[in-house]
């Protein structure tokens, strides 16, 4: 039972057949569910399913391990999901498990065994088999110290089976998992959705005297009532000066009359992730030097959303969108010509008030796994989120939509959220 409605089957199908076209003749690939993680004494965190295991199969439950040896003989080992065998005791005290039927209605992979037959199972598919797929986190921002079940795993089959040829599956997986299809489209258009729903109640409930964590709590109501488990990463919910920092997650301030709220959040749904930041003033008016600088991002925003089209590159999208920024922070007083002549290559004068990146591939994982070199196709999902931090005058503003590049350009998943300030201001008043 999940909260979201069903993905389908037909999605998890058609992503092992482009992952099966990849392989070398012979081979096996194994992907492993997440751990499910501790905190203190026998608390645990939520469960969050590894994002391969979703894109290839749908099955969202811990201790499941997808084997897929599509040259294996019999047909019937060639796709193999192994789920936890439930039984009466684990119904009582943690709740339903999957069934082999339901396994397979939720995955299409048509052999499910319990896991306790993995070893055996595995053994039997590999003495047919030469190359062996392993996941090893390769997103170029990981710094856990955490060893994951994956990681377990890896050091056990290398141990095990040390005399057959190893294979990198992250390349392959980050490629295909880039370029959505269509329903992974439409569950992040609900995810986008329901973060639109709860915008616009927040912009009703916005006033001067209010709590950071009472708007956190307005939207993670919205959220779940709308079927998601909630927030896609931790809010940021920043009155005035803590929008200047950047990962600011305290949401433990008072909202004063005449500051700015930044709010950085969005909803998951079914795994798929929305990532939108707005920036609202809390007595429902700009002041002339916050709508200056609110329509600069919101210019330089537009600019760099118009860049987000087939065959551009993060890098050389980044270059171009610290040109645009560079003459809007000329025209705010916030650089001279001098700044910039003298500025170093490496960290430009304009990232004093633009220090973040922006852009960023979304989609199972809200920085989904890509190469930053990799062209930009149809199907590729980015966030767009440039802003201008004044630590100074204790403004923070960054403004955050997620755009499906398209054939001819893109498509804003988020285009029915208000974001003119004109339009902003009207809903807070009205």
């Amino acid at each position: 039972m999940h909260k979201y409605e069903a993905i389908g089957k037909d999605l998890f199908i058609r992503n092992r057949e482009k992952l099966a076209a990849k392989l070398k003749p012979n081979s096996v690939v194994v992907v492993c569910s997440n751990d499910i993680m501790p905190t203190n004494a026998d608390g645990t965190m939520a469960f969050r399913q590894n994002s391969n295991m979703l894109y290839l199969s749908g099955i969202d439950q811990e201790e499941s391990i997808l084997v897929i040896a599509p040259d294996f003989p019999d047909p019937k080992f060639r796709e193999v999901l192994f789920v936890r065998e439930t039984n009466e005791h684990i119904a009582v005290w943690e709740g339903h498990k999957y069934t082999k039927e339901e396994a397979t209605e939720e995955s299409g992979v048509q052999t499910v065994l319990w896991k306790e037959n993995f070893e055996q199972t595995f053994n039997t598919i590999l003495a047919e088999t030469e190359n062996i797929y392993l996941y090893q986190n390769e997103h170029i921002r990981n710094s856990t110290e955490v060893e994951t079940r994956t990681d377990r795993f890896n050091k056990w089959c290398h141990a095990t089976y040390p005399n057959y040829e190893y294979e990198r599956l992250a390349p392959i997986i980050y490629d295909l998992r880039t370029k959505k299809e269509k329903r992974e489209i439409e569950m992040m258009q609900v995810a986008c959705d329901i973060t639109e729903k709860a915008f616009r109640r927040v912009l009703k409930f916005v006033k001067p005297g209010v709590m950071e964590y009472e708007i956190e709590a307005e939207l993670l109501h919205e959220f779940i009532r709308n079927r998601s488990k909630g927030f896609a990463y931790t809010p940021i919910i920043a009155n005035g000066g803590n929008a200047c920092v950047l990962h600011y997650i305290e949401n433990a301030d008072s909202c004063k009359d005449g500051d700015l709220i930044l709010m950085d959040v969005g909803a998951e749904y079914g795994n798929y992730n929305a990532d939108m930041t707005r920036t609202i003033p809390v007595n429902g008016k700009f002041n002339k030097r916050q709508r200056e600088v609110y329509d600069a991002v919101l210019r330089v925003k537009k600019e760099a959303t118009a860049m987000l089209t087939p065959g551009n590159r993060i890098p050389e999208f980044h270059k171009e969108v610290g040109k645009i920024m560079t003459s809007e922070l000329i025209g705010l007083g916030l650089l001279d010509q001098t700044d910039v002549k003298n500025e170093n290559p490496d960290w430009p004068a304009y990232k004093k008030y633009f220090m973040h990146g922006t852009s960023h591939h979304i989609g199972l994982d809200v920085h989904d796994v890509a190469s930053i070199y990799t062209e930009f196709t149809p199907g590729m999902v980015f966030t767009v989120e440039p802003g201008i931090y004044i630590p100074n005058e204790g403004i923070g503003i960054r403004l955050e939509d997620d755009m499906l590049i398209t054939e001819d350009g893109q498509f804003n998943l988020m285009g029915n959220i208000p974001l003119e300030a004109e339009e902003i201001e009207s809903i807070m008043n009205s």
